[in-house]
């Protein structure tokens, strides 16, 4: 568990050192999407999650930008769609330069690739990392064994493995796998495969005088997770961020886990 005096970023290879709670923007286009984007900036976000795939990474870049934001205070997210394997640094020259900037924060392979490409695709992920042009890599949607693919081919694990992740997800044989080989579990759509109006999460809620959306989050924390909520709502951009002024108890931790049985 983790307490209120916490870092709020985890540290991946290369000293970066990444949010633990991001702006997730899928789905979020066009200038209802940009809207969204300056408001979670001006909220106090510095975590921005897109992809190659979201069709939205000019409103990211534009929304970073007309921020007034220096550019190294923003974590910028996004990832190679996985019919584009080998074609690893014309799409991230695209997505540079839809983003408008030298360099991403973080990449990630979006869907394993299939045709037997998983290794190299990660090897050219590496290559041009090292060429400056993203700062940390990673996966997304990966197993356990297509972790172990990697490691055991290249010796480097990835740095993040972002998943689908929620309390009634919650497999801790899963998070422990990934500890143990050096990945950070990164969850996306914490929402959609939560019940927020769950008597216990509502409960527990009360009891912290929050709502069980925060709830959800702080417990992706206190088990050390990244998580990347997404809204375009005002007032649940704000609070979804608002995390860091609560805890939970190790036995209200322990009650959330339940929710995966049900």
């Amino acid at each position: 568990m983790t307490d209120l005096e916490d870092a709020r970023t985890v540290t991946l290879p290369g000293a970066v050192e990444l949010p633990l709670v991001g702006f997730g923007t899928w789905q979020l286009r066009g200038s209802g999407g940009y809207q969204a984007l300056r408001l979670a900036l001006e909220a106090g976000y510095r975590h921005i999650d897109t992809a190659t795939m979201y069709g939205n990474e000019v409103e990211v870049g534009r929304a970073v930008a007309d921020s007034g934001l220096d550019r190294r205070e923003v974590f910028i997210t996004t990832k190679l769609p996985p019919g584009q394997a080998g074609q690893e640094q014309r799409t991230l020259a695209e997505s540079l330069r839809a983003l408008g900037t030298d360099y991403v924060d973080l990449w990630l392979v979006h869907w394993p690739p299939r045709g037997g490409t998983l290794v190299r695709t990660w090897e050219r992920f590496r290559q041009l990392r090292d060429d400056g042009l993203a700062r940390a890599i990673g996966v997304s949607n990966y197993n356990t064994p297509q972790l172990d693919e990697l490691i055991m081919a290249t010796g480097e694990a990835p740095a993040v493995n972002q998943i689908r992740w929620a309390p009634a997800l919650y497999d801790p044989k899963r998070l422990a796998e990934h500890r143990e080989r050096g990945v950070v579990l990164e969850g996306y759509s914490p929402f959609k495969s939560s019940d927020l109006r769950d008597r216990r999460l509502v409960e527990i809620a009360e009891a912290h005088a929050v709502t069980p959306a925060q709830v959800v989050l702080r417990w992706h924390l206190e088990h050390g997770i990244v998580v990347i909520p997404k809204s375009a709502t005002p007032e649940r951009i704000g609070a979804n961020l608002d995390v860091f002024s609560f805890g939970l108890t190790p036995a209200e931790v322990g009650r959330i886990d339940q929710l995966a049985r049900g």
